[in-house]
Parts: C-alpha cells; sequence; structure tokens
C-alpha cells in the first residue's frame, strides 16, 4: 500500500483507539525510566485522562455518518460507538477503583498495571470497530492476552498464580476452538471480510455444504463464549475471580464481558444472519433450540451455584455467569430490539457491578478476609456504604425502580413475543431471578441484621466515594428513566445501519 492511500483515509475516526494506543505507550515508557521507589500515582492520572479524552472523541463522533477504512477492516457505526462508551465508562471506573487498592500488593507491578489495562481496553474497542475476521481476532488476543497477565500481576501471591495459569490454560483452548470455527468459514468463502463472507454465503453451491457452516458457527460460538463465561464454559471464572485483584475482577466481570458479547453481535449476528443451514432453513433459527439451552443452563448454573459460596469474590463470578444467561435470552429470542436490550443490559451492569466491587474492595481490605461475614453489622459501622450495596445488590436481583429490572424487564418481554413466544426460556428465567434473591438478599441481611466483630468505622477513599455515588445515582436513574439512555443513544439508530456495507474505504 502506497503513501497516498494510507493518506487518504480518514484516521480522525480511530481518534479514541489512537488515545489509548497513545496514552499506552507513553505510560510504558515513562515506568521504564522511573526509578523502582517512585510513586506510580502520575500514571493513574495520565490513564484516566486517556481514557476520558478518548470518551469524548466517542462522543464528538456520534453525529458522523457509517465510515469505514483500511478496506473494511475498520468499521465506524452507531453499533461501535454505542459499546465503546459502555467499555470506556466501565474502563474509566475500574481505574477509579484502582487508584486506592491495596499499595503493597501492586507495588512491584504497580505501574505495569496501568499500561497492561490499557491495551486490554483497546483491543475491546478494536473488536467494537472490527468488520474483518482478522482485526476481530486480533483485538480479542489483545484484550486476552493482557487479560491473562492482569490475573496474575500479584506475582507474590500463590493464589493469583493459580488463577491466571488457569485462565492462560482455558483461554488458549477457547482460542483454538475460535480459530478453528474461523477457518471452517474462510475454508468455505474465501473472505475475511464480514461483509464479503455474508454476501459469499448466500452463493446457491454452498447450499450443498451447509453442515459445516452449522459446525462452524458451533464451534466459533463455543469459543466465545469462554469469554462471556457462558455455562458450561464458565469455570474458570470462580478460580480467577478469587485469585486475582479486585480491580482486575471488576473489569473482567463488566469490560471483557461486554467485549464478549461485542463480538458475539459484530461476527455472529452479522455474519449468520441471511446465511442457509441444514434443509436450507435460516441457520439462526436452526440453532435456536441450542441457544436457548445454553442461556437456561448458564442463568441455572450461575445461579444455584451462587447460593452455596462463603466466599463473595467467587459469589460474584458465579452471580456474573448467571447474568452473561439473561444477555443471552436475546439472541435466541431474535427480538429486532436485540442490540438496544442487550446495550441497555451491559450498561447496567457495568454500573451496578462496579458499585458493588467499590463496596468490596473498602470490606476487604479492612477485614482482610473474602468472607460472606465481612458484611455483618456494616450498617452502623458505615450507613452510607450499606445503603449503596443495597442499591446495587437490589440492581442485581432485578428489583424495581433499578437499572437491573429496567434491564430485564426489556429481555423478559423480549422473550415473550411478538411471535413465537420462548416461554419456557422467559420462565426460566424468572424463576432463576426468584433464586438470585436468596443470595442477594442475605448479603443485606447480613449488613442490616447481624452484629459484626467490629465496631470501627469504615474509611472510605476520595476515588472509591465518587465511584459508589456516580454508580448510585446511575443504577437509580437508569431505573426510574431508561428511556433516557435508549433515546439518546439509539433514537436515530437504523438496524439496517449494522449490515450496510459501505461499499467505499473513506
Amino acid at each position: 500500500m502506497d503513501t497516498d492511500a494510507l493518506l487518504s483515509y480518514n484516521w480522525s475516526v480511530m481518534a479514541p483507539e489512537f488515545t489509548i494506543l497513545g496514552v499506552a505507550t507513553l505510560l510504558s515508557i515513562i515506568d521504564l525510566f522511573m526509578s523502582k521507589h517512585t510513586s506510580r500515582r502520575p500514571l493513574l492520572w495520565l490513564a484516566l485522562a486517556g481514557v476520558a479524552v478518548a470518551m469524548a472523541f466517542v462522543f464528538m463522533q456520534l453525529d458522523q455518518d457509517v465510515t469505514s477504512i483500511l478496506h473494511d477492516t475498520y468499521r465506524l457505526d452507531f453499533f461501535s460507538k454505542a459499546f465503546k462508551i459502555v467499555l470506556l465508562l466501565g474502563g474509566f471506573l475500574v481505574l477509579l477503583l484502582a487508584a486506592d487498592y491495596r499499595k503493597e500488593e501492586l507495588s512491584e507491578s504497580r505501574g505495569e498495571f496501568y499500561y497492561l489495562f490499557l491495551t486490554a481496553l483497546l483491543g475491546a474497542m478494536i473488536m467494537a470497530s472490527s468488520a474483518d475476521m482478522i482485526t476481530l481476532f486480533v483485538g480479542l488476543e489483545l484484550l486476552s492476552l493482557s487479560s491473562y497477565i492482569l490475573a496474575g500481576i500479584r506475582k507474590k501471591s500463590r493464589k493469583s498464580n493459580e488463577s491466571a495459569f488457569k485462565y492462560l490454560v482455558s483461554g488458549g483452548i477457547a482460542t483454538a476452538i475460535t480459530l478453528f470455527g474461523l477457518s471452517y468459514i474462510f475454508g468455505l468463502t474465501g473472505k475475511t471480510n464480514l461483509f464479503d463472507v455474508v454476501e459469499t454465503l448466500q452463493e446457491p453451491a454452498l447450499l450443498e455444504h451447509s453442515f459445516l457452516l452449522v459446525f462452524a458457527f458451533f464451534m466459533t460460538f463455543i469459543g466465545l463464549s469462554f469469554k462471556i463465561a457462558a455455562a458450561p464454559f464458565h469455570m474458570w471464572a470462580p478460580d480467577v475471580y478469587e485469585g486475582a485483584p479486585i480491580p482486575v475482577t471488576a473489569f473482567l466481570s463488566v469490560v471483557s464481558k461486554t467485549a464478549g458479547f461485542v463480538i458475539l453481535l459484530r461476527f455472529i449476528v452479522l455474519t449468520f444472519i441471511a446465511a442457509a443451514g441444514i434443509d436450507r432453513d435460516p441457520l439462526l433459527v436452526q440453532v435456536q433450540p441450542y441457544l436457548m439451552v445454553l442461556a437456561a443452563a448458564t442463568m441455572i448454573i450461575g445461579n444455584l451455584g451462587a447460593l452455596r459460596q462463603r466466599n463473595v469474590k467467587r459469589l460474584f463470578a458465579y452471580s456474573s455467569v448467571a447474568q452473561a444467561g439473561y444477555v443471552l435470552v436475546p439472541f435466541v429470542s431474535n427480538s429486532t430490539q436485540v442490540f438496544e436490550l442487550i446495550w441497555f443490559y451491559l450498561l447496567a451492569y457495568v454500573v451496578m457491578n462496579i458499585g458493588a466491587f467499590a463496596c468490596l474492595q473498602t470490606l476487604t481490605r479492612d477485614a482482610r478476609s473474602n468472607d460472606i461475614s465481612i458484611f455483618r453489622g456494616l450498617f452502623s459501622r458505615s450507613p452510607w456504604l450499606a445503603s449503596a450495596m443495597t442499591i446495587f445488590l437490589l440492581s442485581l436481583a432485578g428489583i424495581p425502580a433499578t437499572a437491573g429490572f429496567a434491564g430485564k424487564f426489556g429481555i423478559f418481554m423480549g422473550a415473550l413475543g411478538p411471535e413465537p413466544g420462548h416461554y419456557v426460556l422467559a420462565g426460566t428465567m424468572m424463576l432463576m431471578t426468584l433464586v438470585s434473591y436468596v443470595y442477594y438478599f442475605n448479603i443485606i441481611g447480613l449488613m442490616f441484621f447481624r452484629d459484626g466483630s467490629s465496631k470501627r468505622r469504615l474509611p472510605l477513599p476520595p476515588s472509591l466515594g465518587a465511584v459508589l455515588v456516580f454508580c448510585a445515582i446511575a443504577t437509580i436513574g437508569l431505573g426510574i428513566l431508561p428511556n433516557i439512555a435508549l433515546d439518546f443513544f439509539f433514537e436515530s439508530f437504523d438496524v439496517n445501519e449494522f449490515f450496510m456495507n459501505t461499499g467505499h474505504n473513506h
């Protein structure tokens, strides 16, 4: 590719990615020349500034038309802009969590944490704007490799090392399965660009090999299910959540999971929407029963697994598995509002889950324990912290007037209609939501109705206080007025834009 061709591209569409890449590179260079005993706090503020600037660029691009560059491998459309905002918001809040994490545990690697975090976030953003299997995979691996290192960043902790090793091994297997499925799609079509793949899959000659296409779909979906911790590919989650530092656990539960659903939407829905399966029936209709079983199993295993947990981080790991099951429901129902439903629920999940992890970080730092008993008597020690945690738990449980309820209600109604209604799946979702009340309300009961061993007041650092206030307000605001966020981002959204091949590279 010559220089004139490179200069002809509208590189401004990649301003958010360039910002994150530039800041990550700058942080790595600064950290390299800083002495071992120098505080890494300035790196945090640079990282926060970089994420804030990247988010500002995304907001400035909201009115921009669909644009693709680099032969349609990078695509800026409303889908990518909406999900980048969720990713960047989650990244900003997690960085604030990391600001006051136990410094002695990350003292040797505190600088590395910030730029590895930014490279992981960059990988997620690349996935949101990818329109080619190669760039999708590059973004996925950039996110995954950074996540493996972050999970084991407490080098002197055996539990952290063990969790990182398990994450690496299971993640490598999932990557191999994903590549296996992608290789079949490339072998059938001879294309890597998603829009070219869509066109090729509609050719009559490929109908003779429809069984291979179904096989490729399942291989790819199974590999990507690992990233969202869907059952039965969730077994890494409890160990990794327990062994990783809380900011990393929060990152994996919200940002990494959001990125997993982004690649499922971008790749699975776009590529297979018009593909024919066995007997020439639409492929996505044929695989619906299997996806329904996967979604139901994820909800059941996640909620039942959480019931027997004493370790709070493992409890939230199984809760995260259950939440993935809820978000899988729109994939099964093929709702016309699948993008809005998933986007809103992931936005709600970001604020309520990071808020819960902020409370958890304060408690675990004080008690030096992850046992559920650390919540005993919290209301008498810190009424504001207990009240905030209650808001987040009620939202995760799906109680009305919270963001979690608004998200679950939309998904539930989407599963019921218009036709054909998936009543069994909707019933499973309702039943498992009721089951989740047991472990969420158990924590609330410990905070308000049990006496703790310590009566000492809990100090709340400013950064954690800011996270708690923002997340609590956002959780209630999205629950009472969900249409404000949806109308702001999706009022002018045309679903056909997602499937539209721009046919140009400038």
